[in-house]
């Protein structure tokens, strides 16, 4: 686990700038750096010892002759296999990690590469010979990469967005498109990023760099057709084989590995499947309702391992915000990104690996959007047309009593469903936005292409295929990298696999989903390894009691103070943000939510445009 940099171009103190840009990122890899430059090419890099702890498999990493140099961030867990067939395949290796197989891979596969690899990713290989930038990223999007072609048609790329800030030609510059999808997602939901002209490569995506032309690409998705043929329970062994099976290739390393838990299944069922010496649990001090630690205790216990656990308080989780936020690199309002910032930083004090529940909702159905109430179950009697008849009317009347149930009924996700965030509606998002920042596309339209792949899928498989493509990578994803990353952790997610999800693939969807159960066939399969306790535990996410933090002082002030600010009057009507607070705070609204979700955005901008870090 690691952090690189790189640009194309010449500069006369590049390697200055190159140096200062990888200390930028040390965080992702304070055990050594090292660097490469060529007439064409600079690399830079930070390392996380994890395989192979010796300094022959730092990076940037050459083939013998130095016509291949590869950068790259995360862990590939089929290294052995890959590295047996190159060794069949004649070429000689000098290490024993991963890295020097995406040396030999590309030499052997050159840019099918990344269909060959098992294993969370982001990574950078200069041909030399070529002359030729070729990357890619893993297939969830694990791992981040970001770039920026330059006015002068250079490149630059790197793992964190921060590390840009050293180069003369990046543009410091916010993207206004960007702002109004935020305010619904409450996570950048765009390609290009919150900084005008720097783009993140999605997930399974690769791009190649040539004579200043940047083509990028997919090499893989998610395929809903084919089912299995097996029964409920089959399809419930065939989950808990292929989950211990994860977990032992992703407990691969030569440093210690621990487990984060909560009291949900997602996390119990990678812990009690690892069976870590330690694991680590954090909650809030003034909040019962927000505390899952009592159960992760229990369950530690249960398993006779180490429970490390801390109880945060208020002042330390605003404290730690703005930081949160520049390690975020873009502003990111869900609230448990906080509670994970801490959680990293505790386990960095007795491991440096961590397995993690993150996916399992996504890939086995586990959210409570994709279940159906009773009442809508019995209205799903009626037939399809006629129940996209009467939608299609109702979305065009004004609100009555009834008229989302209608529309939610329908059957047809592209009409409602836009992820697991909602904070700002539409309207009210650009009702509260200065004119000029309500440029961006709206929530629908972020959605319409990816549900245009997913057309002929049954209502649940659209709402997975949607969120996996744009909830899991664009904010699940990116705070378990960036909030583990922000105290040298590395952070796997087991069920976030290639071999996973070609069997969660095939399971059907009443599999998933029986009357108010949600991912149910994979609750059958954690009760085969986890008490039934556990393995049929409502699913609570990671709360934060920021509702009640908001109506509270010192924060009710420091949230008016940055809502009445000038950047604050830039980009919205302070007004109708005061109202929005005032309304919270007399108990007349629930607005924790649209108030942390602004609030974030003022916090980031002041990181990356007022505070010059």
């Amino acid at each position: 686990m690691c952090g690189f940099i790189g640009f194309t171009g010449y500069l006369e103190n590049r390697r200055e700038i190159l140096q200062k840009m990888a200390d930028r990122i040390m965080h992702r890899g304070p055990d050594m750096g090292d660097y490469y430059l060529d007439d064409d090419i600079a690399l830079g890099f930070r390392r996380l010892s994890i395989i192979d702890l010796s300094e022959a498999a730092c990076q940037p990493m050459q083939n013998e002759d130095g016509s291949v140099v590869v950068v790259f961030n995360g862990e590939i867990y089929n290294f052995m296999e890959l590295r047996e067939k190159l060794i069949a395949a004649g070429h000689v290796f000098r290490t024993h990690g991963d890295s020097e197989v995406l040396v030999h891979g590309y030499e052997e596969y050159g840019e099918k590469l990344p269909e060959m690899l098992r294993g969370m990713f982001a990574l950078v290989i200069w041909d030399k010979k070529t002359k030729t930038i070729f990357g890619a990223r893993d297939p969830f999007g694990i791992k981040p990469l970001y770039y920026s072609v330059l006015d002068d048609g250079s490149l630059l790329f790197g793992s964190e967005i921060k590390s840009f800030l050293d180069h003369p030609g990046f543009r410091l510059e916010v993207n206004p498109e960007a702002l109004r999808p935020y305010l619904t997602f409450q996570y950048s939901a765009l390609p290009e990023t919150f900084f005008k002209g720097t783009f993140k490569l999605p997930q399974a995506h690769k791009f190649t760099f040539r004579d200043g032309k940047m083509d990028v690409v997919r090499y893989w998705d998610i395929d809903f057709s084919k089912k299995n043929d097996l029964t409920f329970d089959e399809t419930a062994k065939m989950i808990d084989d292929r989950v211990h099976e994860s977990v032992a290739a992703h407990r691969i390393s030569d440093v210690p590995v621990g487990s984060f838990l909560s009291g949900g299944v997602d996390s119990s069922y990678i812990t009690s499947t690892l069976q870590p010496d330690d694991t680590f649990t954090v909650g809030f001090a003034d909040s019962k309702k927000f505390d899952e630690t009592v159960e992760a205790n229990q369950f530690s216990h249960l398993l006779g391992v180490q429970n490390y656990c801390e109880m945060l308080t208020a002042e330390e989780c605003f404290e730690a915000f703005p930081t949160i936020q520049y390690h975020m690199d873009e502003p990111q309002s869900n609230p448990s990104s906080v509670p994970l910032y801490f959680l990293a930083r505790l386990a960095k004090q007795h491991v440096t690996v961590v397995l993690s529940g993150e996916g399992a909702d996504e890939i086995y159905a586990g959210y409570e959007w994709y279940c159906d109430n009773a009442m809508t179950r019995k209205y799903k009697k009626l037939p399809a047309f006629l129940r996209r008849g009467i939608a299609a009317v109702t979305e065009h009347l004004p609100y009555f009593k009834g008229h989302d149930f209608l529309i939610k009924a329908s059957g047809k996700p592209e009409n409602y469903f836009i992820g697991q965030a909602l904070v700002f509606p539409e309207k009210e998002a650009a009702d509260i936005l200065k004119p000029e920042f309500r440029c961006g596309p709206t929530p629908r339209e972020v959605a319409k292409p990816i549900y245009e792949r997913a057309a002929g899928l049954s209502e649940l498989e659209k709402k997975q295929y949607l969120d996996m493509n744009l909830w899991l990578p664009g904010d699940i994803l990116l705070k378990a990298d960036k909030m583990s990353m922000a105290s040298s952790i590395e952070l796997r997610v087991p069920y976030l696999d290639r071999r996973v999800m070609e069997e969660a693939e095939t399971i059907p969807s009443e599999y998933k989903i029986r009357g108010d159960e949600t991912k149910s066939c994979m609750r059958a399969a954690a009760g085969m390894t986890v008490p039934a306790e556990w393995a049929k535990r409502i699913k609570k996410g990671f709360p934060v009691p920021i509702r009640n933090w908001l109506r509270e002082e010192p924060f009710y002030s420091d949230v008016k103070r940055r809502f009445s600010s000038d950047v604050a009057a830039t980009y919205f009507y302070t007004d109708k943000l005061l109202k929005l607070l005032e309304d919270h705070k007399e108990g007349r609204a629930q607005n924790g939510r649209k108030i942390w979700t602004v609030y974030t955005f003022l916090v980031w901008y002041d990181e990356f445009f007022s505070a010059k870090r």
